[in-house]
């Protein structure tokens, strides 16, 4: 195996981890910054106000891209069987 091969497979993994958890840490983000908004203009200061619609958008954005991940991981995974066959 040689450094090149090393460095391909290094940045595809990067490649398809922010491809995949991009829009769900995104959509997070986005959540997490209007409930703070709406918090600071109405001083309430509860904990779970930021979690609960939070964890709910997220799993709604899960859903939705699930079938966008499955083919992305699939992608992933076929590219490195076949550097597995190349290098045999």
């Amino acid at each position: 195996m040689t450094d090149v091969l090393v460095i391909e497979i290094v940045r595809s993994a990067f490649y398809y981890t922010i491809i995949i958890v991009g829009p769900i840490l995104l959509v997070s983000l986005i959540i997490g910054l209007l409930i703070s908004i709406f918090q600071a203009a109405t001083s309430i200061s509860e904990q779970t106000l930021t979690f609960v619609p939070k964890l709910i958008a997220v799993f709604i954005v899960i859903v939705l891209l699930l079938p966008f991940i499955i083919s992305e991981m699939k992608t992933f995974a076929t590219s490195m069987i076949k550097m597995i066959e190349q290098v045999r």
